[in-house]
């Protein structure tokens, strides 16, 4: 059976020290998950339960410590850089407990939630969805996934953001509110997850504009970094 349109290619990964890839099914992201982030987004973060949004598997884009070029979305004036711990799933299931979640991470990645916050703004206000805000092309950057077989499976260290060599994001892993495997159990009891999702963790205070022409650069404890310019 042919397909009556060109098959896109497959989207996939750099797995850091080797020539592998990772293919990438969905990609989760858990939002307002670090308390100061939280709170300087104007919520409680003692009261909320975890909440979910995806993005599209064709807004990843690949990067690491050599300067990625990484264009400025059309249609907004506000554009928001988050630095995040990505995990990257193995294997999947429903119902997973959290206890065992983390046997089913094969990996972990420094990623960028870009978020087009004017028009997620007025979606907020509209009680409408936020796709225009989060779903950018180009609005996932990501570095290379490191294997938990070769790195472990971080849960503390620092997380931060520069622009232009001036810090605006600093947090630690052991911040997050929703631990990674308490993420991958309540995600669970709603999809059944997969190999190859990815799972955004959420992102520390700090969150701000970035402009044409700076330079950012994210990173993880033990994860390295990665560097874009805007453009």
């Amino acid at each position: 059976m042919l397909s009556v349109i060109p098959n896109p290619p497959r989207i996939a990964l750099p797995v850091a020290g080797s020539e592998d890839l990772f293919p990438v099914r969905r990609v989760y992201c858990v939002g307002r998950n670090y308390a100061a982030h939280a709170r300087e987004m104007g919520k409680d973060p003692d009261r909320e339960p975890p909440f979910f949004f995806m993005k599209p598997a064709d807004a990843l884009q690949a990067c690491g410590s050599e300067p990625t070029h990484h264009p400025y979305p059309p249609r907004t004036e506000n554009y928001h850089f988050e630095i995040e711990l990505v995990a990257a799933l193995a294997t999947g299931g429903r119902d997973i407990p959290v206890e065992t979640a983390l046997d089913h991470v094969y990996g972990y990645a420094i990623g960028l939630d870009m978020t087009r916050r004017d028009l997620q703004d007025e979606a907020k206000a509209l009680a409408r969805p936020w796709d225009l805000g989060k779903a950018a092309d180009f609005s996932a950057p990501i570095g290379p996934i490191h294997p938990a077989a070769a790195i472990g499976h971080p849960a503390r260290g620092p997380i931060t953001l520069s622009v232009d060599g001036a810090e605006r994001q600093r947090g630690d892993l052991a911040d997050m509110i929703w631990s990674l495997p308490e993420q991958i159990a309540y995600l669970s009891a709603y999809f059944e997850l997969q190999p190859g999702d990815l799972i955004f963790t959420g992102t520390p205070a700090g969150v701000s504009p970035v402009r044409r022409g700076e330079r950012m650069v994210g990173a993880v404890a033990g994860l390295g970094e990665i560097v874009l310019d805007v453009a």
